[in-house]
């Protein structure tokens, strides 16, 4: 059974988080993070992005960065824009964006728990991406972002976090974006104990939904500890990282799009009779964007307009979880055999962009770099816990989580 635990976090003064609150480092370059932290001194995106603090370093990895991260925590906390808790506490952290409301509970989870599987992963990492928030993480002695989780929902998890949020919150504030973030501080003993008991005898797995570096990344600092620390007991901080836990029942996933480069020396007539093979393509009138309503069906944006592609009968086998899926579809019927894209990790004549964007945004890459654009259904949450429960592995960019964790409302200092 799942550990969750709570902990003594550091996090913003009531009157300093609006002004704190910002988007996770990966979602941005460095010149948008720059421009999302003009005139903010406060954004937490001087901790998770460092380097726009250090304008002759423009390698995000340089070592100076994380140092730089380091000493910025420091510095918020001397001037008591952080503050840090007394005593250990579990935090209901709840999500508004566009009307959905999604409520979860911050606290950390068990590294043997990740090892051991009962943290399931849908991802593969990439070994350069984990390095860089090792070295975040290890150099600012924290987890400095936490790890996005969902879980199967239980109605006794659900009604101890449904008494918590009667009450007023410490924090309800919007963010740039305007998504609403609450968050309940839950510091009562017997409180916290009833919430960790019940997650240890009632949720039997979490699943990562976002973050699987972040997770790995936080796993092998403690490792690291551990070794520089023979005597650990395991009930040190370095034995547990930072998440939010969500039910699966607030979670919604959007679509993961794909543009392409060029048409692999196909004409255009050439490319619509090869994927008439394995789709059903139909033409659509007139000047708005095809947006997919079914697993198994499809957008694609040529420069002539909007296509709807059905995927026929023998592309897809209903029974596996990683075949079914709508990415692995396209992928085997069409990106790799017409269009030449054999490793989407690594081809540089592919590009994902997030259902956040809208379609207007595969038009716009189309008509500005890009020659063909691929709209797809959203995943759903049930078939990442079917992948993950399964031990497989989804492909890359397949899921596209919304709202984002807001960043700097809580570090797990180690």
């Amino acid at each position: 059974m799942a550990i969750l635990r709570p902990f003594r976090a550091v996090r913003p003064a009531k009157e300093y988080a609006a002004e704190v609150v910002s988007l996770p480092y990966d979602v941005m370059n460095r010149k948008e993070a720059a421009e999302m932290a003009a005139g903010k001194p406060y954004s937490y995106l001087h901790i998770c992005r460092a380097e726009i603090d250090l304008p002759e370093q423009e390698n995000p990895y340089d070592p100076s960065v994380y140092e730089k991260a380091k000493s910025n925590i420091a510095e918020f906390l001397e001037k008591g824009v952080f503050i840090r808790e007394d005593k250990p506490a579990f935090y209901v952290y709840r999500q508004i964006m566009d009307g959905r409301v999604q409520t979860g509970l911050v606290g950390c989870a068990s590294i043997d728990d990740y090892q051991n599987d009962i943290i399931k992963k849908h991802e593969l990492t990439r070994h350069e991406k984990e390095i860089d928030r090792i070295n975040h993480f290890d150099i600012c002695n924290a987890d400095t972002e936490p790890v996005f989780f969902t879980y199967k929902d239980n109605a006794e998890l659900a009604a101890l976090l449904a008494e918590e949020v009667k009450r007023e919150p410490e924090y309800d504030i919007t963010d740039a974006q305007g998504v609403k973030h609450i968050l309940w501080v839950v510091d009562d003993p017997a409180k916290c104990e009833q919430i960790e008991t019940t997650i240890r005898e009632k949720i039997p797995y979490f699943y990562i939904a976002d973050g699987h570096h972040r997770s790995a990344s936080a796993v092998n600092v403690g490792l690291k500890r551990r070794d520089e620390h023979p005597g650990y007991t395991g009930e040190e901080e370095f034995n547990f990282f930072m998440t939010v836990v969500f039910p699966d029942t607030d979670m919604a996933i959007f679509d993961y799009n794909r543009v392409v480069k060029d048409l692999n020396g196909n004409t255009e007539e050439e490319f619509l009779e090869k994927i008439s093979e394995k789709f059903t393509v139909e033409k659509i009138e007139g000047a708005g964007p095809y947006r997919p309503e079914a697993v198994h069906t499809f957008g694609m944006y040529l420069k002539d307009g909007w296509y709807k592609l059905t995927a026929k009968e023998g592309t897809f086998d209903e029974a596996d979880p990683i075949a079914s899926l709508d990415v692995s579809v396209l992928q085997e019927n069409l990106l790799a055999p017409i269009l030449g894209i054999g490793d989407p990790r690594s081809d540089k004549r592919i590009d994902f962009i997030g259902g956040i964007r809208g379609l207007g945004e595969l038009e716009r890459r189309v008509k500005e770099d890009m020659t063909v654009a691929f709209a797809l259904y959203p995943v759903s949450i049930a078939q990442l816990i079917a992948v993950a429960d399964a031990g497989l592995l989804m492909p890359p960019k397949s899921t596209w989580f919304e709202p984002k964790l807001g960043s700097g409302l809580f570090i797990h200092e180690l």
